[in-house]
Parts: C-alpha cells; sequence; structure tokens
C-alpha cells in the first residue's frame, strides 16, 4: 500500500462566504426543527426568532472555523513551507 502525499493547499478560505454558508445551513436546520411532527405550533414571532439565532449562530460558527483554518495554516504549515 502507498501512502500519497498532496500538496498542501495555503489558500486562505474566505470568511465571508463561510459565514453565508453558515447562515443558510442554520436556517435550513430550524426550518427542519420547525417542522417537527412533535412539536407544538409556533407563533409567527417564535419562527423569526427560531431562524435568525439559528442563522446567526452557524453563520458565526462556520466564520470561526474558516478563520481557524486560516490562522493554522498561516502560522503552522506556512512555517513548514518556509
Amino acid at each position: 500500500m502507498t501512502i500519497v502525499m498532496r500538496p498542501t493547499n495555503t489558500k486562505p478560505w474566505n470568511s465571508a462566504r463561510a459565514m453565508l454558508y453558515g447562515a443558510a445551513i442554520g436556517l435550513v436546520a430550524a426550518a427542519f426543527k420547525l417542522l417537527a411532527p412533535w412539536s407544538e405550533p409556533h407563533t409567527l414571532g417564535a419562527i423569526a426568532r427560531e431562524l435568525t439565532g439559528a442563522s446567526l449562530a452557524f453563520a458565526l460558527l462556520c466564520g470561526l472555523a474558516a478563520a481557524l483554518r486560516n490562522f493554522i495554516v498561516r502560522r503552522l504549515v506556512g512555517a513548514e513551507t518556509e
């Protein structure tokens, strides 16, 4: 068995794009949660709060993950390639 090493991709990730994708994932996740058959009917305000909160939380999470990845690549992997 041969292990093939890929070249390291040190191109930074776009944090704004990651946040946009995270917001979309959060919106879909909250929509699925609200559509659960075992939950009570929700008011329009509760639905808006749920969708907004999940979108913001997932956007922040994905943005921070992209920023952390960029930091690690710049500090740890970038030092190895020099």
